[in-house]
């Protein structure tokens, strides 16, 4: 049995995209008969023991801290990872090293790989530089951008293999000098057995959060996820007086938090549409299927940027998966994933009339309600199931027994 040890940021037990990505994948290789298991770096800041269980995934820890100037402690940060990384090499002697981004989780594999002569795998779910700049901790062209990009440059350059989530970051890397038949696209995908069926609409729930007129159903637009300036819900804030003026009853639905939600919290407030919108905060990952029952459309509002641009994000297949209508703004990321007119509702980016009028479009043609869904469903399906996309996993590893790896020569 081929033995797969994925290097990883952070794993289960904490709640992200990227656990829940990595979850996703690790549960469908070992249906398709591979060992794997996981070792994160010092970014896993949950409490637990070296070696812990997860939803029947096991996850090995690495220890130490760092400290010093930016540069030297990241460099600290990828000796000390790469330590980690190599015990578990030693102790349970894996075929084949898999690394996820950041570039730091690529780093420390390759020494690892290079020392012991192994093929390394580097899978790429967004470039994090920018997202850095997208959630506010980084600015573009800096020198700490300009280095991690260097170091991800390195990384893709030395692996044996490398993986994307998306044609976008497929075609960055391309750009750049990477040979074409070195990258396999793995899209973002759903976990159809875990979230396939949508639950049922929780009417108390909904009389509650005032989403009800008279006892019936006010139409609800959702939003699910993290609060960052590039996710536009500022944007949407600022939309919905105009859908209003077409839609008296809509409801705006809020779920989630980060950075951004003082701030769009005041902004709705001072809106004239403030008695529509609804803020929940966070919720355990286990209620979020409540809150898309309530929702009627899902909506994703994100600012053009090169992030939004060259990354697929996972929330639009996730609400297509529970029968959802979904009205995003046209950056490449969705354009990926959205067929206007088909699966989904496109507008302009950066502009709340372009989003107020598509919101308002969809809830005035509810004729189109039941077309969307079903296709979206069926995109869902037929290119978006972890079941069926992780089989392209294979055909990278297999490949792996093509390349030749260097042997004995620790990475620089």
């Amino acid at each position: 049995m081929t033995r797969i040890l994925h290097v990883l940021d952070h794993s289960l037990p904490m709640h992200s995209g990227y656990t829940f990505r990595t979850r996703a994948i690790l549960k469908a290789q070992q249906a398709l008969g591979y060992d794997v298991r996981g070792v994160t770096g010092l970014r896993h800041t949950a409490e637990g023991p070296s070696a812990e269980e997860a939803d029947g995934l096991l996850f090995h820890r690495s220890t130490g801290s760092v400290s010093g100037p930016a540069g030297w402690r990241e460099w600290r940060e990828i000796g000390l990872f790469a330590q980690g990384i190599e015990k578990v090499v030693r102790d349970w002697r894996p075929d084949i090293l898999h690394a996820h981004s950041p570039a730091l989780c690529g780093q420390a594999a390759l020494r690892v790989a290079r020392k012991h002569g192994l093929p390394l795998v580097y899978e790429i779910r967004a470039f994090w530089e920018d997202a850095a700049v997208g959630n506010g901790t980084g600015s573009e062209g800096s020198a700490k951008y300009r280095l991690t990009r260097a170091l991800e440059s390195h990384v893709v350059r030395e692996a044996d293999a490398v993986v994307t989530i998306c044609e976008g970051l497929r075609q960055d890397l391309v750009a750049r000098g990477t040979p074409e038949e070195k990258i396999t696209v793995m899209p973002n995908g759903v976990d159809l057995s875990l979230f396939g069926k949508p639950t049922e609409r929780d009417a108390e729930l909904a009389r509650n959060l005032g989403l009800e007129i008279d006892g019936r159903p006010c139409p609800v637009i959702g939003f699910i996820g993290s609060f960052y300036d590039y996710e536009g819900l500022d944007v949407l804030i600022e939309a919905m007086p105009a859908v209003i003026a077409r839609q008296p009853d809509a409801r705006l639905l809020l779920v989630g938090g980060g950075p951004m939600e003082g701030a769009l919290r005041a902004q709705a407030e001072s809106s004239p549409a403030a008695e529509a919108i609804r803020f929940m905060g966070r919720v355990p990952h286990h209620e979020v299927e409540r809150y898309y029952a309530l929702s009627d459309i899902m909506s994703y509002p994100r600012k053009r940027s090169r992030l939004t641009d060259l990354v697929t994000p996972l929330k639009p297949l996730e609400a297509m998966a529970q029968g959802k209508l979904v009205a995003a703004s046209d950056v490449g990321g969705h354009r990926e994933l959205i067929e206007d007119g088909l699966t989904g509702t496109l507008f302009t980016p950066d502009d709340p009339g372009a989003c107020a009028a598509a919101l308002a479009d969809l809830l005035d043609n509810r004729a189109q309600w039941d077309s969307y869904r079903r296709a979206g469903r069926i995109h869902v399906e037929n290119r978006h199931d972890w079941g069926a996309n992780v089989a392209r996993y294979q055909d990278v590893y297999q490949m792996l027994s093509l390349v030749p790896t260097a042997r004995g020569a620790a990475a620089a």
